[in-house]
């Protein structure tokens, strides 16, 4: 999609469990190389990541390397099968992180770094961007999903992108998030290519929308007045009644009247004294909690009052593992891994590529199987479906579950 068109819409990805096998992921990875060197080709690095940064895009990938159509291991799989496609093919192109390698990211990142011949400085550029965009998802936007997977994507040209996942254990649901370098204005103010998932059963504290402008000053204020906070601790009724709010969703800091934070964190922000929102993320010990008494102190103390609007904005080719909507082809999957990486090689499969567009265009609107597009794009995208009952799971129809990537 274009970078600069806000393009909205749900899609449901609901957690499951187990494990790639290992038969497709290993195909997952090789198709996804020749894919990206066919890209990188014709649209060069800049216009790989912009894809990547696509939720739809993305999306799209998982299905056509024959993964769940709509789970939350699409991500994490898809993801995995990216990054080892990258890092072992020579498109000027590294990735770093994934599932449970929290903290392998940054050591990942100087090393693919270093490959790509980037200066210090561009290096530490773009362990920055991974900090802040783990930060921004997992503190400033509080939607009640917990970040647990982060990608970053980056090119020897300095640009990046970013593509990672909050669980709703509760929902039995997870929501992806996508970063692009070439369409950030800033870190803190409107910086999502876009977010996919179902829309939040719980308000939503949104520290980064345009909206939350005054909010983001008031809270680097807030930071240098700790007495505010701990009045506001001792002194103040439970919200709802402050503020005479009613109903299930009212409780919308869900703090009450005790502010349970971290308050070695805040000493440390009153010592540093961060001049913008961004080096007021960045501080050591910096969460949830504190975003959101900060958040309070910037609408009670200052009348800057935050956003509670929810950022979500939001093709099968070879089946999908659970026989969704059929089952993989292992045949027709190892020839077209086959015919992609011969194409990536010759100059004759490049021209190739033209006709490859033409079909491409007159197949598009077709489907497979009997499988409409409301069914087989992406779950809940009609306009009025309803949200799976609280708790439930989805339906299972053979295979195992996979969240996670094979070794």
């Amino acid at each position: 999609m274009a970078m600069g068109t806000v393009r909205t819409g749900v899609v449901q990805l609901p957690l499951h469990e187990g494990r790639a096998p290992k038969w497709l992921y290993w195909r997952m990875v090789r198709l996804a190389r020749g894919i990206s060197e066919i890209l990188v080709e014709e649209r060069g690095r800049r216009g790989l990541l912009e894809r990547v940064s696509d939720p739809l895009w993305f999306q799209a990938l998982g299905c056509v390397l024959g993964f769940d159509w709509n789970s939350s291991g699409l991500t994490t799989v898809t993801s995995a099968a990216l990054r080892d496609a990258l890092n072992g093919a020579d498109v000027g192109i590294r990735a770093a992180g994934g599932k449970g390698r929290a903290g392998e990211t940054l050591g990942e990142v100087e090393r693919g770094a270093e490959e790509l011949g980037l200066s210090d400085g561009r290096t530490e550029e773009l362990k920055r961007a991974s900090r802040l965009t783990a930060k921004v998802d997992s503190a400033a936007v509080q939607d009640g999903y917990q970040l647990y997977h982060h990608l970053i994507l980056f090119s020897e040209d300095g640009d990046w992108a970013v593509v990672q996942q909050g669980m709703s254990a509760e929902e039995g649901l997870a929501r992806r998030y996508h970063w692009f370098s070439g369409s950030l204005r800033s870190f803190v103010d409107e910086p999502h290519s876009g977010v996919a998932g179902w829309e939040s059963r719980v308000p939503v504290l949104n520290m980064v929308a345009a909206e939350s402008a005054g909010a983001r000053r008031a809270s680097v204020d807030a930071a240098s007045d700790v007495g505010a906070l701990r009045r506001i601790a001792g002194g103040y009724r439970a919200l709802d009644e402050y503020f005479g709010w009613s109903g299930a969703g009212a409780e919308v800091y869900a703090l009450g009247g005790d502010l349970d934070v971290d308050w070695g964190a805040l000493r440390r922000l009153y010592e540093v004294r961060p001049r913008t929102y961004e080096e007021l993320l960045l501080v050591r010990g910096v969460g949830a909690k504190v975003v959101r008494a900060l958040a309070l102190v910037a609408e009670l103390v200052y009348g800057e009052r935050p956003s509670w609007r929810d950022p979500l904005k939001f093709s099968f080719a070879h089946g999908g593992k659970d026989g969704l909507p059929f089952p993989v082809d292992r045949e027709t999957y190892d020839r077209t891994i086959r015919e992609i990486e011969e194409m990536a090689r010759s100059v004759e499969g490049r021209r190739a590529l033209s006709g490859l567009r033409g079909i491409v265009r007159s197949t598009r609107g077709r489907s497979r199987a009997p499988w409409t597009p409301d069914t087989c794009l992406c779950t809940g995208s009609r306009r009025g479906a309803t949200p799976p009952a609280r708790g439930a799971r989805p339906s299972r129809r053979g295979g195992s579950r996979p969240d996670r990537a094979a070794p």
